[in-house]
């Protein structure tokens, strides 16, 4: 048994304590350090990253998706899940399930002192809209396609055509 780099050890295995970060940050609600754990793996349906939300912040817009599932594994700290209307109390241990559809808009937002640090995962499709009830956006992804919009601006199917 052997920990070191092979190349079927770099497709499979990554530790979340390795994984590059980057923070996301938006006064005065927003600000979060995430980083993808399966970026550069071999999966090809599944993703997932490390997500560390500061106190008193969110992690990202309430939002949901149309076609793709998460899941949080909520690894330190506590904080709100902000789901379907509601306000959920969430702790270290606890595993959160959000499937596609508008029945789960969702948000984590660290209402505690410390840090509220999870693992999320989720299916990953090629493309994808969501829909953010807050601001009235609706996102669009696809192969090198990012589109944010908001309904009442949207085109005419025939806008621009001869």
């Amino acid at each position: 048994m052997s920990d070191k780099p092979t190349p079927l050890r770099e497709q499979l295995i990554r530790n979340i304590h390795d994984a590059a970060r980057e923070r996301q940050q938006r006064e005065p609600l927003y600000d979060s350090v995430c980083g993808s754990v399966t970026q550069g793996t071999a999966a090809k349906q599944l993703g997932a990253g490390i997500d560390e939300v500061a106190p008193g912040k969110r992690s990202c817009p309430y939002h949901y998706h149309l076609v793709e599932e998460e899941m949080f594994i909520v690894l330190e700290g506590s904080g709100t899940l902000r789901v379907a209307s509601e306000m959920l109390a969430v702790r270290a241990g606890d595993l959160i399930v959000i499937p596609a559809g508008p029945a789960y808009p969702h948000q984590l937002i660290n209402t505690s002192d410390a840090v509220l640090k999870y693992l999320s995962i989720s299916t990953q499709s090629p493309t994808e809209i969501c829909f953010y009830p807050d601001s009235g956006k609706v996102g669009a992804y696809g192969l090198g396609v990012k589109l944010m919009q908001r309904p009442q601006d949207k085109l005419d199917y025939w806008d621009g055509e001869p």
